[in-house]
Formats: C-alpha cells, sequence, structure tokens
C-alpha cells in the first residue's frame, strides 16, 4: 500500500518525535555529578571540561555540572551542605570539614603535591631587603595567601624553629596569590608567598628572591586533592568508580602530551602559552603523580603537623580512604 505525500510527511515527524524522545529519555537517565573547582593545577579536571570527548566515562555513564569557587575552604561548605557531590579540596580544609561541618568523605584521587626537586610554595623578599634569614622577619609585614589555611602549619612551625613566634612577632597580612607580586614590589608586605604561575612571573621579572620554603618543614606536601561526599559515594558505587577513572585518565593524558595540556591550561586559566611554558609539568612545577593516586602517609603527616600547631585535634587520614574507589582507576 502507498502512502500519499502527506502521509509520509506525518509518519516521519512521528518517528522524528519518538526518537527525539528516546534521545531526551537517554539523555535524563545519565546521572549528572555537581563537581566544584578552581585555579591552578587541575589539569586532569581541565582536560575533562575542554576535551569531554577524549574521555570513556564522561557524557555516556555521567555527566557533569561544573561550578567555578576562588578557593577550597568554600568548596568544604558545598560539600557539607549537599550543593556539591565531589570537588578540589586541600589537606586542611576538608579536615575541617570533617572536624566542624559533619563532612563526611572519600579522598579519591590528588592533583598535585611537593616532593624533593619539586617546586615548593615559598616566601619571597626583595633582592636589596635586609632579611636574610626567617629570624629577620620580627617586626615585618609578612603576606600569606589563607590565614589559618593549609600553608599556615608548617609556615607557623618554621618561624618558631627560628625564635619567631608567629602571633606576636611579625603581622600577617592575607593576601592572595594573584596579587602576591605587586604586594611584595610595593611595599605593603616585607615578605610574601608565592604559587605557580605567579612565582614563574615573578622570577621572570627578576628583583626577588627566595627566603624559604614549606619544603624545609614539610618535604612531602599535598597540596590540592579530590574529594567525594560519603554518601554519594556509597549510594552511587559505579558512577564514581566512572568519575574516578576518568579522573586517572585525565591524569595521564596531561601528562604524557604536554603541548596539548598548554592548550587546555591557557583555554581554562586565560594565562598566555609562554608563560604556561617557563614552569607548567617542568621541574620547576608541582609533582604529580602518573595515577593520580593520592599520599596518605604524606596527608597523615601533614594532619599531625596541623595538630602539633593547635589548628586540628588528633585525625586518622585512613578514615578519609574507601577500600576500592580511589586512583589509579584504569
Amino acid at each position: 500500500m502507498k502512502l500519499s505525500s502527506s502521509k509520509w510527511m506525518i509518519a516521519a515527524a512521528v518517528a522524528a518525535s519518538a526518537m527525539a524522545s528516546v534521545g531526551a529519555a537517554h539523555a535524563q537517565a545519565i546521572p549528572t555529578i555537581k563537581v566544584g573547582w578552581t585555579i591552578p593545577a587541575e589539569e586532569s579536571k581541565y582536560w575533562m571540561m575542554k576535551r569531554p570527548t577524549e574521555f570513556t566515562n564522561l557524557g555516556k555513564v555521567y555527566n557533569i555540572e561544573w561550578t567555578q569557587f576562588q578557593g577550597t575552604s568554600p568548596m568544604t561548605q558545598a560539600l557539607a551542605a549537599g550543593a556539591l557531590d565531589c570537588a578540589t579540596q586541600g589537606v586542611l580544609s576538608l579536615a575541617n570539614g570533617v572536624n566542624g561541618g559533619n563532612l563526611k568523605a572519600y579522598i579519591v584521587a590528588q592533583h598535585v603535591s611537593e616532593k624533593p626537586g619539586s617546586f615548593s610554595v615559598y616566601w619571597a623578599v626583595k633582592d636589596d631587603s635586609p632579611i636574610k634569614t626567617i629570624a629577620d622577619l620580627k617586626g615585618k609585614n609578612v603576606g600569606i595567601s589563607v590565614i589559618g589555611g593549609g600553608t599556615y602549619g608548617p609556615f607557623k612551625m618554621l618561624l618558631k624553629g627560628a625564635g619567631v613566634d608567629p602571633e606576636k612577632d611579625i603581622k600577617l597580612v592575607e593576601i592572595g596569590f594573584a596579587a602576591s607580586e605587586d604586594a611584595l614590589r610595593q611595599g605593603r608586605v616585607d615578605a610574601i608567598n608565592m604559587n605557580q604561575p605567579f612565582a614563574a612571573r615573578m622570577e621572570a621579572k627578576g628583583g626577588t628572591r627566595k627566603l624559604f620554603s614549606l619544603n624545609e618543614a614539610m618535604p612531602n606536601i599535598v597540596h590540592i586533592l579530590e574529594a567525594c561526599r560519603a554518601d554519594f559515594v556509597d549510594k552511587n558505587p559505579e558512577i564514581a568508580k566512572a568519575y574516578v577513572s576518568d579522573i586517572t585518565l585525565g591524569m595521564k593524558k596531561a601528562l604524557a602530551n604536554r603541548e596539548e595540556t598548554l592548550k587546555v591550561v591557557n583555554e581554562v586559566m586565560k594565562a598566555p602559552i609562554p608563560v604556561l611554558e617557563t614552569y607548567l609539568l617542568k621541574e620547576n612545577d608541582f609533582a604529580r603523580d602518573p595515577g593520580a593516586a593520592p599520599n596518605f602517609p604524606a596527608m597523615q603527616k601533614m594532619l599531625d603537623i596541623y595538630t602539633e600547631a593547635g589548628m586540628l585535634p588528633k585525625m586518622d587520614v585512613m578514615q578519609f580512604k574507601h577500600p576500592t574507589i580511589v586512583a589509579p582507576i584504569q
């Protein structure tokens, strides 16, 4: 039996509508993970944002709703409130969320850390500054990215070891990393802590020198990790596993293809590639585990230092480790 042209059009429209409904239902069937992120140093996540088709599970097993934050502490609050499923965290911010915010979470991956031979967050002074040692900081204005943040524990220990009381002998000034160089050069502080990529930019201009680094107090600092709410992981183990698998793959891609990683990071951070080229994934950058594996022993040492500094009660890092859902997952 032949259909008229109009009937063919109606049949085609019905078929198209049915296919669209199936497609919409399929899209709705793919769960969405709410993920928090910040800059810098999350290359595996930047790859997932900017090159999503490169990943095995993203867009197939799950989708991501990305939300940018200015630091890890606000993300800790968002995790505790259930507004995020997974997010970038620092060891101290996550521990504070557990200690004071009733947050339960798993550390599922690690983004960057310090180890012997890698970049270490450091305090800089002007070349012509009379400050030659940590002891010379007495009576000076000293900048830090976040008062009471992750760098404060080892910073406090280094000052105390040099006979400087960080609460009485200096004036501590909170200055974000992006504004650190200007604050030092303009004389608003006598010493300031530096992070990448800001350190590379400052060093290229000259006129400053390193005073001390965090690795003098703690040689294996974990700066940025990935954490997911425990209830999210426990209720959605396969989705969480797929996400951690893609984080693992993202780290592999970031390290294997530096040229493309420079482009990806440029797209996210808007930092010029010539600036990124001076440090990113080089010896003067932070360390990255090829499988994004969390260094739990190093994190335990950090927690112990925060306890010694009076910033945290005694805490066992193994409460954050899931028995199976942790990078690397192939």
